[in-house]
């Protein structure tokens, strides 16, 4: 009788713990595995793959279905930007006057809106459109052997499948954060001069001086990086989902918790990344 057989019978609690941390430490490389194929094989979603690729462009960036009766992705991630900055105007200007510094007000959008806000809820739009939508796309594919059809025809499923709306979400979120970030500074500024009686001249002349062109290019890179990571998790748990249309479901629900928790830590780590870890703010205008 080998070890193991021994190990497991006198020690069952503590075997089968181990079996669940070896699987679980199997599935990330499986996972990290699946990440470098998908983005090593945009190469040839590009060369060989255009086709597919530019009707991914066209049904991420305006939705199918139901979903483009509304307008797509960009609806959503316009509506969304609207509701959390209206949030922040009212916030900002409630608590800036009770110090009585209500006037930079256009400050809190030039500096929140770039840095933390608009990323963050265009990251919960995008894994709720693009990501559970492939995810969705994908693992009816997947259950309806579809993928390996695919692969008995001599297409490439990773870079056919996977590194095409790989691809494709990281092009349409560039005009789509551009909609996220204009309909949030239009947002700040409407509730700050039309509710709460600021005057114009006052908070376009904050926004304007506080508003950094290094930090708005930063802000795309750190939605360009969230967008990345959110679309390899959806699509790794579309290709691996499993048990039918209720495995789907459970995917989409999966995909979707992991990639809002990925995104905010991406969000962080870029942050840090490209702003340090100092805590010096120098206040001038």
């Amino acid at each position: 009788m080998s070890a193991g057989v021994v190990f497991r019978q006198r020690f069952p609690g503590t075997a089968r713990s181990l079996s669940q941390w070896r699987a679980k430490w199997r599935g990330l490389g499986d996972q990290a595995h699946f990440y470098g194929q998908s983005v090593a094989s945009i190469v040839q979603a590009v060369g060989i793959y255009r086709a597919e690729l530019l009707r991914q462009i066209a049904a991420i960036g305006l939705g199918a279905g139901s979903l483009a009766v509304v307008g797509g992705t960009v609806a959503v991630v316009a509506f969304l930007n609207l509701s959390t900055s209206g949030a922040l105007a009212s916030q900002a200007y409630n608590q800036m006057s009770q110090v009585g510094v209500e006037a930079l007000a256009g400050f809190t959008s030039a500096f929140v809106n770039v840095r933390l806000v608009t990323p963050a809820s265009s990251a919960f739009a995008f894994a709720a459109t693009i990501g559970a939508g492939t995810t969705a796309q994908l693992g009816a594919m997947k259950i309806n052997e579809e993928v390996d059809a695919l692969a008995v025809m001599g297409i490439r499923p990773i870079a056919y499948l996977a590194s095409t709306r790989l691809l494709a979400g990281m092009i349409v979120v560039i005009p789509l954060y551009c909609v996220a970030l204009l309909m949030s500074f239009f947002s700040v500024r409407v509730i700050t001069t039309a509710f709460y009686g600021q005057g114009p001249g006052v908070f376009d002349h904050y926004f304007d001086t506080f508003l950094s062109p290094q930090a708005v290019f930063f802000s795309f890179a750190v939605t360009v990086a969230e967008v990345l990571v959110i679309m390899l998790i959806h699509t790794y748990y579309g290709l691996n989902a499993t048990g039918g249309p209720a495995g789907v479901g459970e995917a989409v629900g999966r995909a979707t918790r992991t990639s809002l928790i990925a995104s905010q830590m991406v969000i962080l780590m870029v942050t840090l990344a490209l702003y340090g870890q100092t805590g010096n703010f120098n206040y001038a205008g």
